[in-house]
């Protein structure tokens, strides 16, 4: 089956199934492992799936992607815009990290830094850091959300506003083509904007993946942070939106 045929297959098994593995289109179209993952990949790369661990799903406005998915995402870009935020955070400062499997891997790029105070409402950004003897790490406390080890809500948020750091550094599920950063829950989105009201420096951590998904929630638009660390040029419409913004775009190489 030529590739022309395999796409649109592809998306209707999708619809159908909400999610696809390599395995079972390898077999239902009777080609190899290898293409078919170039088809996802292809795919992924036009928006109209979202790569996961050993397959693909539909991309949602409304409901993100389960969280160990979203940690086997992209673990190349990530790490590679982990090591760019980083080098422009000098020993000694103060920073808020919010959930978000991007700002995990800052936290663990953070480990070459010292004498830091780290507020974060990421469990798994504490659990890191906790391996870190140069890392003061303070938990915001609020809901638990059992799935990703986030926690959201009014004490966390009342909890961040007590600090004036000097970066908050963000991750989001959306990047919109008009410069509004996205989530999906309002009350993470509220730490979110703790945070950034707290910071003297607003950093942005998103892979290019971000740039074709949807999400309801607005926590801030691009142009109220100060960077933007990620992994590819902005695309189309924001890139030329960008260039009237004072927010400085970082692309970070694949071996930073």
């Amino acid at each position: 089956m030529s590739q022309s045929l395999r796409h649109p297959e592809i998306l209707r098994i999708a619809r159908r199934d909400g999610l696809v593995s390599v395995e079972a289109l390898s077999d239902a179209l009777g080609v190899s492992h290898q293409t078919i993952r170039r088809d996802l990949s292809d795919l992924a790369e036009a928006g109209q799936l979202e790569r996961v661990h050993g397959g693909a799903v539909l991309p949602s406005g409304t409901a993100n992607i389960a969280y160990a998915e979203r940690r086997a995402l992209n673990n190349a870009a990530k790490s590679a815009i982990a090591e760019a935020c980083v080098a422009k955070i000098p020993d000694g400062a103060s920073l808020c990290l919010n959930i978000g499997t991007t700002t995990e891997a800052v936290a663990r790029a953070l480990g070459q830094r010292r004498d830091l105070l780290v507020v974060t409402n990421n469990l798994n950004v504490a659990e890191i850091l906790s391996l870190h003897d140069g890392a003061r790490v303070v938990v915001t406390g609020g809901d638990l959300r059992a799935a990703d080890g986030g926690l959201t809500g009014p004490l966390a948020a009342e909890a961040v506003a007590r600090f004036r750091v000097d970066f908050a550094v963000i991750g989001c599920s959306a990047l919109d083509p008009g410069g509004d950063l996205l989530d999906f829950d309002m009350a993470e989105v509220e730490v979110s904007r703790a945070m950034i009201a707290a910071a003297r420096q607003g950093v942005l951590v998103a892979d290019h993946s971000k740039f074709k998904r949807a999400a309801p929630a607005r926590i801030a638009h691009l142009a109220q942070l100060d960077r933007f660390v990620t992994d590819a040029p902005l695309p189309g419409a924001l890139g030329a939106r960008a260039a009237d913004w004072s927010t400085r775009i970082d692309i970070a190489p694949p071996d930073a």
